[in-house]
């Protein structure tokens, strides 16, 4: 079948969904973005796409849809910080769960074909093996994984009820930056390691806190699988083509390369690729921490034509210490 029509990217100028933009334009999809532009940065968004400052629970997106024939809808837009939800659990449930029900309400009300979630390992929980695959239990540890899983519940129930068909795509940990510098993590304050860890490289940190050194992992700390940004843009892409295909059926897929890497292994390669010894701050374990994810993706191989291309750590740390010094070069 073939895709006439727009592709509608929510939080499309923040971290994940600025590269999904630019993978969709570079395949040759025209693209909306509707950002409120709260933690994400007009200037990410590629000038190929045109952008529309607008919360994703507002009304007015049923007229977006209409004016640009919104066909397929990407969901990044949402909050993401694991300690915050254990601390404003409220917060969590209304911008991610409460404005994806509003989101997915105005799809439904429009005929949008195909919907794409920006979902998480953390609906996992603590797994019960790793790595965990698909099947596995949902038991999330923190509000951020529940009011994603809750999100996935119900598009599982409007693709029943309604002609739309969706793929709920499990990150891991997603790192690194366009390897052309197009983009790049920009948020102040991210929480992400490999961020804070080439922001202490860079001076714009002074250490690195090791959140946990007694986990029952190789070395006590935390274990997870690391996926670059612009491959998890890339499996995008490719969902969009499975779910265009295959209009009756849906899916939700892990995206994650199989293997994990502690926290110290991960410091250790900045510290190798910048030739910056970092400062750790060994510190007590934070709420809502699992000791080990890491995705089993047999079924994200077996289910699209996509592969990864980046699967490297190094090279991750590398692209990452890029746009960090890209962005200060910016002034940004």
């Amino acid at each position: 079948m073939t895709f006439d029509g727009k592709v509608m990217v929510t939080g499309g100028a923040g971290y994940i969904g600025s590269h999904a933009v630019l993978a969709l334009l570079d395949a040759g999809y025209e693209v909306v973005v509707v950002d409120n532009l709260v933690t994400g940065f007009a200037w990410a968004v590629d000038p190929r796409a045109t952008l529309v400052e607008m919360a994703v629970e507002d009304p007015a997106v049923r007229q977006v849809i209409r004016d640009h024939r919104v066909r397929a809808i990407m969901h990044f837009a949402g909050s993401v910080v694991v300690p915050e939800s254990v601390s404003d659990p409220l917060k969590y449930y209304r911008n991610n769960t409460v404005a994806s029900r509003a989101l997915i309400e105005s799809a439904v009300e429009e005929g949008v074909a195909h919907f794409i979630f920006s979902s998480t390992a953390a609906t996992y929980g603590t797994p019960q093996r790793v790595p965990v695959a698909e099947g596995d239990p949902t038991v999330p540890i923190n509000p951020y994984g529940m009011s994603k899983l809750m999100t996935e519940a119900m598009l599982r129930d409007v693709a029943a009820a309604h002609p739309i068909n969706y793929c709920a795509l499990r990150y891991f940990n997603v790192a690194g930056a366009d390897p052309q510098g197009r983009s790049g993590q920009s948020t102040v304050g991210a929480t992400h390691l490999i961020k804070i860890a080439v922001e202490a490289a860079t001076g714009k940190r002074g250490h690195v806190g090791v959140f946990g050194t007694d986990f029952a992992t190789r070395d006590g700390t935390g274990v997870r699988d690391y996926i670059h940004v612009s491959d998890l843009a890339d499996a995008h892409v490719a969902a969009l083509g499975l779910l265009v295909s295959q209009p009756a059926e849906s899916h939700i897929l892990n995206c994650g390369y199989g293997r994990g890497f502690s926290v110290l292994e991960v410091l250790d390669a900045v510290d190798r690729v910048t030739n910056v010894a970092i400062e750790r701050r060994f510190e007590g374990r934070r709420a809502g921490d699992p000791a080990e994810l890491v995705a089993d993706n047999r079924a994200i191989l077996a289910a699209l034509p996509w592969r990864p291309k980046r699967d490297d750590l190094d090279g991750i740390v590398h692209d990452a210490l890029a746009w960090e010094r890209k962005l200060a070069e910016m002034g940004k």
